[in-house]
């Protein structure tokens, strides 16, 4: 598994609040729920890292 980086992040708190409900409603964390999002959004941009062989 990849290492994880901790940081902090400033959102606006409609905002936290619907990712929360989304996360909720999908069983993730709100974290799990933004690492979730952002990955999306990597793949949608072609912009996704790549896998690296064992």
């Amino acid at each position: 598994m990849a290492k994880k980086k901790a940081f902090a992040l400033r959102v606006n708190e409609d905002m936290i609040k619907a990712i929360e409900k989304w996360a909720a409603d999908e069983f993730r964390s709100t974290n799990g729920q933004i690492e979730w999002m952002l990955m999306q959004a990597l793949k949608d941009a072609n912009r996704a890292p790549k896998k690296k062989e064992e």
